[in-house]
């Protein structure tokens, strides 16, 4: 690994009197005469206001529908309170049917978690990276122009574009207006849902999207790059400058997809992770903490390949599959990935199919495949025993997260085992069986 400085120039902060926490009144003294001339002198005199206590905010109850047409007049009564047009969400809701297909998806949990393997197996698949070749080198010069003007690398923009829709040969067959409405009187997601719904409302008044083309994935996406409508709304840009902004259109779609994930803080010139190899006397207990490029160099972490950091870069170490599997330094590229689907798997699968796209190798370290996850009953067992101990897990969902994670690294230190914090049927036994 090798660190470039980066000096910041410290500025001494400028304090002034009379800040919200204080506040300075003037106070009239009596006069001074001087010569011919009558002064008044003031006095300033610092008072702290009082402080108000705080007020707890009072939960919400969810409004209860009896029927979904009972939902459908209240949103509609709603949405037009607050301005929308009558006309358009009268359309829009006249096409929503009840699905409850879409809720059970919404609700349901797999009954196994996936290994991060097979996550990637199927995103850097013989077929996903034969097509996306072959669509990568159609649109190389458009998708070079997105890199220069956005700083996004193309192969990132064409990977995101060929996991969320096979390069727009799956932009899915659910109805749009029905999916979410059905999320909105579902309630669990109703706030999301219906903003997503007047989002779309207005996305069909400003002609972005034709009543003729409300076709998506059952959770609302839309398009080659599976916008939701509200982030459409906010991000869409004309790619082919047609006076439109389509997220079924290809040239809008990427250059929709690049102008996100710029805006969402994206680092020109930085990959989103990068393969590392971890001394023997390694202290595990840092994994997955973020600290400087210069200081996980301190802590013998050195990249595979020859790489220039900038020695100020946070970064973050990860063990996608512990000890024994491959080591990645996370950029924070790798977090604005994830703006698309919050979740490590996806932007690695992203990040390596994209490593695909421009030609390059993947990882370096094989997975560890003889490795089994754990049940979702074994990981709410595993989240119950750990919290019961004194490892918070923050609820018990049986799904493993961030926290959950952790509070098993924690567990791990205290009770002989390698803190990689990777749950499997062999490293958690002991827990998930409870």
């Amino acid at each position: 690994m090798i660190l470039k400085k980066h000096y910041i120039a410290l500025f001494p902060a400028l304090v002034m009197v009379g800040c919200t926490s204080q506040q300075a009144m003037q106070k009239p003294s009596k006069p001074v005469r001087q010569a011919n001339v009558q002064i008044t002198q003031t006095q300033t005199i610092q008072v702290k206001p009082t402080p108000k206590p705080a007020v707890k905010p009072q939960p919400v109850a969810k409004p209860s529908y009896g029927s979904f047409s009972d939902w459908k007049s209240d949103f509609s009564m709603r949405a037009m309170a607050s301005g929308h047009d009558a006309q358009t969400i009268g359309r829009l809701l006249d096409l929503a049917y009840l699905n409850q297909q879409v809720i059970s998806l919404d609700s349901g949990q797999p009954e196994f978690s996936k290994m991060p393997w097979e996550y990637v197996d199927s995103a850097v698949s013989d077929g996903r990276v034969s097509t996306g070749k072959r669509k990568f080198a159609e649109q190389r010069a458009f998708l070079s122009q997105l890199q220069s003007q956005y700083g996004v690398n193309a192969e990132i923009i064409a990977a995101i574009w060929g996991m969320e829709s096979s390069y727009g040969a799956v932009t899915g067959n659910s109805s749009i207006p029905s999916s979410l409405a059905s999320l909105a009187y579902d309630g669990r997601r109703q706030e999301f849902a219906e903003t997503q719904l007047l989002s779309l409302a207005s996305l069909l008044q400003r002609g972005d999207v034709s009543w003729s083309q409300l076709d998506g994935s059952w959770a609302g996406g839309m398009g080659q790059t599976q916008f939701i409508p509200d982030t459409w709304l906010k991000q869409g840009v004309d790619g082919d400058g047609d006076g439109h902004r389509n997220p079924w259109a290809t040239g809008d779609a990427l250059a929709s997809t690049a102008n996100y994930l710029s805006n969402s803080g994206w680092v020109r010139g930085l990959a989103p992770f990068y393969e590392v190899r971890i001394p023997a006397s390694f202290d595990y207990a840092v994994v997955g903490s973020k600290q400087s490029a210069a200081r996980w160099a301190a802590l013998g972490i050195d990249t595979i390949d020859d790489v220039s950091l900038d020695a100020n870069t946070q970064m973050e170490l990860w063990l996608p599959a512990g000890k024994d599997g491959p080591a990645l330094l996370l950029s924070p590229n790798f977090d604005v990935i994830k703006v698309y689907n919050n979740s490590s798997s996806y932007a690695l699968g992203v990040s390596l199919l994209g490593k695909a796209l421009a030609g390059q190798g993947g990882l370096y370290k094989s997975w560890p495949r003889y490795e089994r996850p754990l049940s979702t009953v074994q990981v709410r067992n595993l989240q119950q025993r750990l919290t019961s101990m004194g490892y918070d897990t923050k609820g018990a969902d049986g799904i493993v997260g961030t926290n959950t994670r952790r509070a098993f690294q924690r567990w791990q230190a205290d009770n002989g085992q390698t803190p990689d914090g990777f749950i499997t049927q062999r490293s958690a036994a002991s827990l998930a069986s409870w």
